[in-house]
């Protein structure tokens, strides 16, 4: 079988150039008292074929993956909360995103718990069934708050997806033993 596919091999090679004999070969004129004159030995010019390599601008069509934001008027939780002696208050959307890829996933936010001048926004993200390929998504969540100035620390339950974007966001797998940490809280609001 070797000796097959190194015969086909040697007949590619051979057929893939142009040779041309440019001299022919000619034996020694050998003279019975010895005398000899040289011999030629034949020589070809042999032309391989040219191999030029390069890039050249064609118009394909390749899979893009878009993601499109549009507004949309949707019902969002309103929480208005009056603390003692804190002065004004504004308006804040209080937003939790998390950016996965494997999975399609879900992000609720769950509950906000107040513990002295700070606001815990206690999420959940769930994975799904649904496969995403090698694409990425973004979930979120929201709700609106009427409060004074706090501090927001945002707090999900769940495994932390492989993506830098999600570093923002402190990612635990068991919410009780966080909530025991926290001294003089307050569960404002519960979805």
């Amino acid at each position: 079988m070797k000796n097959f596919i190194g015969l086909i091999i040697i007949i590619l090679l051979v057929s893939s150039c142009d040779i041309q004999q440019k001299k022919e070969a000619k034996l020694p004129d050998v003279d019975v008292d010895v005398n000899t004159k040289a011999g030629q030995i034949p020589t070809f010019d042999i032309d391989w074929a040219d191999v030029n390599v390069g890039t050249k601008t064609r118009k394909v069509t390749i899979p893009k993956v878009v993601i499109v934001m549009e507004e949309e008027e949707v019902e969002v939780p309103f929480i208005d909360v009056d603390m003692p002696n804190s002065g004004e208050k504004e308006e804040l959307t209080l937003n939790v995103e998390a950016e996965v890829t494997g999975k399609e996933h879900s992000i609720e936010i769950k509950e906000i718990i107040a513990s002295n001048d700070k606001l815990y926004v206690i999420s959940e993200l769930k994975e799904l069934d649904q496969d995403l390929s090698d694409k990425k998504l973004r979930v979120s969540d929201r709700v609106i708050l009427n409060a004074p100035d706090l501090n927001v620390k945002h707090i999900i339950i769940g495994e932390k997806p492989d993506r830098v974007f999600n570093d923002q966001y402190k990612y635990v797998k068991n919410i009780n033993s966080f909530k025991s940490k926290l001294k003089n809280s307050k569960v404002i609001f519960t979805k």
